[in-house]
């Protein structure tokens, strides 16, 4: 009898892919990074700004707006479930394939948790800006203080913490919560 050959993940992304659907799971700079369901605050959070961004870019025929999870990929080491993204419709950047996104959406909104900010602020925002994400806002759901970058074409430009509101300036449409 003849073996299968059964081919090795040389990669996290590898690994990942064999996971289970609904694992609460990111990879980053090829290491995979779990994390438990997210806080009532923070998926309300979600919820608020994710049903008022859809309503208004399904009305206009924009694009889509989508909440995590949905798989993100920007490259073979990066894999990520961001809280809400936007893919617009025209001259969109990320390609929606087999129920996965690949390549970098519009805009982003992370919601922070208290154990991997860090992945948000700091190692994922430097792979969103180097993919070119055009809007990225990263919220504190104890403070509700909104960090926004805007990507200028080379990199990202921080914009004054701004309270309960998102600011989109390619939808031309603030979103407050």
């Amino acid at each position: 009898m003849r073996k299968a050959l059964i081919k090795r993940p040389e990669t996290a992304v590898d690994v990942y892919n064999l996971l289970p659907e609904g694992v609460l799971c990111q990879v980053i700079n090829n290491v995979i990074y779990m994390s438990p369901a997210p806080s009532f605050e923070h998926r309300d959070i979600i919820t608020e700004l994710s049903m008022q961004i859809r309503l208004f870019v399904s009305e206009r025929i924009l694009g889509k707006c989508v909440v995590s999870p949905v798989d993100v990929y920007l490259d073979k080491h990066n894999v990520f479930q961001p809280d809400i993204i936007y893919i617009a419709h025209k001259d969109a950047m990320a390609e929606v394939k087999n129920g996965k996104v690949y390549g970098a959406p519009e805009l982003v909104i992370e919601v922070l948790s208290p154990g991997n900010a860090d992945d948000d602020r700091v190692r994922k925002k430097k792979i969103y800006e180097k993919h070119g994400v055009k809007e990225f806002f990263i919220v504190a759901p104890n403070t509700i203080d909104v960090t926004s970058y805007y990507h200028n074409g080379k990199k990202f430009e921080q914009k004054p913490v701004q309270k309960a509101k998102i600011v989109s300036k390619m939808l031309k449409k603030t979103f407050k919560f």
